[in-house]
């Protein structure tokens, strides 16, 4: 026998059952009779068994069971009912299984379980009408009046009125109540109905439970008692039918006399009536309690009056109250008493919530009490704190409400009470990405999921994920978790919950901390909304030169309904002071608008300007400060991601560059369209070094080095394609070697925006090859790659100038090495030694560069340069002062060739590694400033000299680029209006306003640039 017992009690561990010795006592003989010798004693018992074990709490299911069928009045048909309705098993057995306290309801109540058997109540939920008139029915009021109108007035005119004040009716509402709530937890944990009707229905109920309270409250004021209307404003979960089975059920009273009523003597009987229901609600009986009533968020807290009459309340919101009470009043609802008094309060009160005038401090506020919520979490429970902690609840509830205060002044759609609503409004918006909303709301009914059951096992307030390993594995089965082959239930549960709320706080902190949300909270709404009149004088305030115009583009982007406009709507009332701080705001807007159409409604895009303010300020600025960028991006304007972040404007290395533009041309193979594809890449590269430079990201030198990087590797690979479409035609390898040699400010990596690429192309035939054959195929490659730059296409144009060739333009395009030997030994005029100062290779074969640097190291180091030679480079530079220098131009505004310009320094510098650089080895540089600092070491220069010469030559440079980006084309004479002048200095880093400033900085350091020529050039 010892051994039958050892056997069913091993069986019984098997199935779950934690004690198996008090499970078969139950089960067994003595008990339910379900259990025998060899398990199930057939299969109607085997189903309830088996039903029990999937429970999330075995032993108290069948604890319950056991006691439920002692005290049955026909404990038969229960058990009969059980055989033969799965519903049944999964609702009263899951009941019993989850709650401690429920499931001593049920058995307290036996004849409940009944209830539990009927199928329908799996696919309807009862009516808030209908919770009312049971509740109200259970304490004996006039349910069918109250109900019938929906309008509970409470005294002096029909409202309901319970049987009495004591604690019999006390019970009778707390057993009514209690009997809804099993009805509700039956349906819930066997799946038969979803987290958000769960939370509505208890807001349901709650609402029910506080109309019953009243009546009950009503009962116990005396005859005598002035009249009163009553409203009971729902807030918190409750106002926005999402509650919780254990919560606080916050409201706030409203009260008023009838028509020529006293309006003292109402509030002191309305004032009753509130304390009453309170009472009625939060007494502990010998059925137990029900919730706290709590109206704490009332006007003046817990220190303010009870109760106060309607105009109390508006004129307290309108002069006193702050931003954390707007913040609760999105959620504020009629739920019970005089319905009509309360959505007269909503008509008064809520407008004050969608203010049309800024709210100083709103999200800072909101921001701060965020903190102040998460700081209250003791750090041992940070990471079981499912409501407070970060990735919590509150989390997601915060960054909605934050969202709908900022955003639902204009738009009306996001004024909903509900979290989970509010986020399905923001996503259709597009104020939150539609992943994101989705992310957030599977994790938010997780999250409240798993709350609704830990609150279920003792029908406690808790928010905190159980310790104890046995606790923590009924909270797992009661989600459904099971021990696996990949963990137990509790790793499960843990890991999920582990999960949503790292990803919680990752959207949490991108929304909620959204710089630009603080932007569009200071805007008044009308602002927002963009209404023509305040949008024209708006613009014409801003300093737009064409308000109609930009009226124009304003409605063309925000019209309609796609997600685009309703984002831009919001955003562009921000963007326009952005826009308006730079010189050119109109054609900053038609750049923008030219941009956004292009990209229609990407989403990315969408995206990007959403939820970073650094990239629609920075785009605002850059797109009405620069044509030229504004050209770009209008061509290219999927590369608007780079002014993300600060790590995408770094200028890239020449390696990398190299390795990218030689790869794009190994994957097309047609001429043209590789050729078409480098510009491409190079116009994206332009892009990143002007958007850096104009942020102030680069200094003037950088960007002189990255811009002939960019152009390095543009010619080297649009060198591979000539090259291999001449290949092509000839239908043979090349016979010949060839190299680019940079020249002028290519050569020395100090290009401009609209700089030319000056070059010599220098070749050398292969072994056993024709020279004149090689010289025919390399100036084939030449003027190919020539013709491929020069195609034209929506890119800014690199122009291939070779006119420093020998013989200049009448010489050939290409010529040999030995060419260039003979050429130099014979020929060199002075300014072509003065030209290969800056010679430097970059693109081709390298080895013939280096021989060709070989070839021209005499020349351009010569150590007979003398007085003749000096004359000579004085006089060639007056005569391109007098012939190229524009007529009627102001010269001292030339930013090349006038008095301290560019070209003053240069050939300066150039003079001196003429006459010096044989002897002094750190002249033989490209780059104009470390020869400078070269002629400093030898004494050639002093110090002051050569900085009074670098800094009008940095000046002179920075205001060339500027000229170029404000105007979108080279230019070299700073203008005469104000506006582009204004832009211009900009764009070289002078604070608005300060274009005076700007020119008198630049005309002081070129007039002691000018003196030091005089000094140093002209001895």
């Amino acid at each position: 026998m010892a051994s039958e017992d050892t056997a069913a009690d091993a069986r019984l561990t098997r199935l779950g059952f934690g004690d198996p010795r008090a499970a078969q006592a139950v089960l067994g003989p003595d008990g339910l009779r379900l259990w025998g010798r060899d398990g199930p004693v057939d299969a109607g018992a085997a189903v309830i068994v088996a039903a029990l074990t999937q429970t999330p709490n075995p032993d108290l299911a069948l604890g319950a069971l056991g006691r439920l069928v002692d005290v049955a009045p026909k404990p038969a048909v229960l058990l009969a009912a059980l055989r033969s309705s799965a519903g049944l098993r999964e609702r009263l057995l899951g009941v019993l299984g989850t709650s401690t306290v429920l499931g001593d309801h049920v058995v307290r109540h036996p004849r409940g379980w009944p209830a539990l058997a009927d199928d329908r109540i799996a696919a309807s939920r009862p009516s808030a009408l209908g919770l009312r008139e049971q509740l109200l029915t259970a304490v004996g009021a006039d349910a069918t009046a109250a109900v019938a109108d929906a309008v509970a007035l409470p005294w002096g005119t029909g409202g309901a009125r319970a049987r009495g004040a004591g604690d019999d009716v006390l019970d009778a509402l707390r057993t009514a109540y209690r009997a809804a709530l099993v009805r509700l937890a039956a349906r819930d944990v066997a799946g038969e109905i979803t987290v958000d009707d769960v939370a509505a229905e208890l807001a349901d109920l709650a609402a029910a439970t506080l109309d019953a309270g009243l009546a009950i409250a009503v009962a116990g004021i005396e005859p005598d008692a002035a009249p009163c209307r009553l409203a009971v404003i729902g807030m918190g979960k409750c106002g926005g039918r999402e509650l919780n089975y254990v919560s606080d059920v916050d409201v706030v009273f409203v009260a008023e006399a009838p028509p020529g009523g006293d309006e003292a003597a109402a509030l002191r009987t309305a004032t009753r009536l509130a304390e009453g229901l309170i009472r009625a609600c939060s007494a502990a009986t010998k059925e137990g309690t029900i919730w706290p009533v709590d109206a704490g968020l009332r006007p003046e807290g817990r220190s303010g009056p009870l109760v106060r009459t309607l105009a109390s309340h508006a004129a307290y919101y309108e002069r006193w109250a702050k931003n954390w009470e707007f913040q609760a009043l999105l959620k504020a609802r009629p739920v019970a008493g005089d319905l009509a008094l309360g959505q007269d309060y909503l008509r008064v009160i809520a407008p004050m919530v969608w203010s049309q005038a800024p709210r100083p401090d709103l999200v800072a506020d909101v921001q701060a009490m965020k903190k102040r919520v998460e700081g209250a979490v003791a750090p041992r429970e940070t990471e079981r704190q499912l409501k407070l902690a970060p990735g919590g609840l509150r989390d997601v509830e915060f960054s909605v409400q934050l969202l709908q205060l900022v955003h639902g002044r204009a738009d009306e759609r996001l004024r909903v009470r509900s979290t989970l609503e509010g986020l399905e409004r923001l996503a259709e918006g597009g104020y939150v990405a539609g992943e994101d909303a989705d992310r957030l709301a599977e994790a938010y009914r997780f999250l409240r999921a798993v709350e609704h059951r830990l609150q279920l096992q003792r029908l406690r307030r808790t928010h905190t994920l159980p310790t104890e390993p046995a606790a923590l594995r009924w909270l797992a089965r009661s989600m459904g978790y099971r021990d696996g082959s990949r963990g137990t239930a509790s790793e499960a549960l843990l890991a999920e919950r582990a999960r949503h709320a790292v990803e919680v706080r990752r959207l949490h902190e991108k929304l909620f901390y959204r710089p630009l949300l603080t932007a569009v909270s200071r805007l008044p709404a009308d602002a927002i909304r963009l209404a023509p009149e305040a949008a024209r004088e708006r613009l014409e305030a801003l300093g737009f030169a064409d308000p109609a115009g930009a009226l124009r583009h304003l409605e063309s982007m925000t019209s309609g309904l796609s997600r685009r406009a309703i984002v831009l709507r919001t955003m562009l009332p921000v963007m326009l002071p952005w826009f308006a701080a730079a010189h050119d705001p109109d054609g900053g807007l038609l750049a923008f608008r030219t941009v956004s159409e292009q990209l229609g409604g990407s989403p990315w895009f969408i995206a990007l300007l959403r939820d970073s303010e650094v990239v629609a300020e920075r785009l605002a600025s850059l797109l009405s400060s620069s044509r030229f960028v504004a050209d770009l991006l209008s061509r290219a304007p999927e590369a608007v991601g780079i002014v993300a972040r600060d790590a995408e404007l770094v200028p890239r290395p020449p390696s990398a560059l190299h390795e990218e533009f030689g790869s794009v041309v190994g994957r097309h193979e047609q001429a043209e369209v590789a050729a078409a594809a480098v510009r491409g890449l190079r116009r994206h590269e332009l892009l990143r070094i002007a958007c850096a430079d104009l942020l102030g990201l680069l200094d003037v030198d950088e960007v002189g080095v990255a811009l002939s990087d960019v152009s390095d590797a543009t010619l080297a690979a649009t060198l591979a394609v000539a090259e291999r479409h001449v290949i092509g035609v000839r239908g043979a390898p090349l016979d010949v070697r060839l190299v680019i040699v940079g020249m002028g400010r290519l050569g020395g990596r100090e290009q401009g925006y609209g700089s030319d690429a000056d070059v010599l192309f220098v070749h050398e035939p292969i072994d056993g090859a024709d020279e004149a054959a090689a010289a025919a195929t390399a100036k084939q490659v030449a003027e190919e790659l020539r013709r491929l730059l020069a195609v034209p296409a929506p890119d800014p144009p690199l122009v291939v100038d070779a006119d420093l060739r020998p013989e200049g333009r009448q010489g050939a395009l290409t010529l040999s090495l030995s060419g260039y030997a003979r050429y130099y030994a014979r020929r060199a005029a002075v300014w072509e030694a003065q030209a290969l100062l800056r010679a430097r290779v970059v693109a081709g074969d390298a080895d013939l560069g280096e021989r060709f640097f070989d070839l021209i190291a005499p020349v351009r180091w010569s150590p007979s340069f003398g007085e003749e030679g000096i004359r000579e480079v004085r006089r060639i530079k007056a005569r391109v002062e007098t012939e190229r220098l524009p007529r009627g131009v102001d010269r001292h505004r030339h930013t090349k060739l006038g008095p301290g310009g560019v070209a003053d320094v240069e050939w300066t510098v150039q003079l001196l590694q003429l006459q010096h650089a044989h002897a002094v080895p750190a002249l033989r540089t490209a780059s104009t400033l470390e020869a400078l600092a070269a002629a400093v070491a030898a004494d050639l220069l002093t110090a002051d000299d050569a900085d009074v010469l670098r800094s009008a030559w940095q000046a002179s440079t920075a205001a060339r680029n500027a000229l170029t980006l404000v105007r979108g084309r080279q230019h070299d004479v700073l203008p005469d209006d104000a506006r582009t002048l204004a832009g211009v200095a900009r764009a070289v880093g002078y604070p608005a306003g300060s274009r005076a400033d700007f020119l008198d900085g630049y005309r002081r350091a070129t007039r002691r640039a000018r003196a030091v020529v005089e000094k140093v050039f002209y001895a």
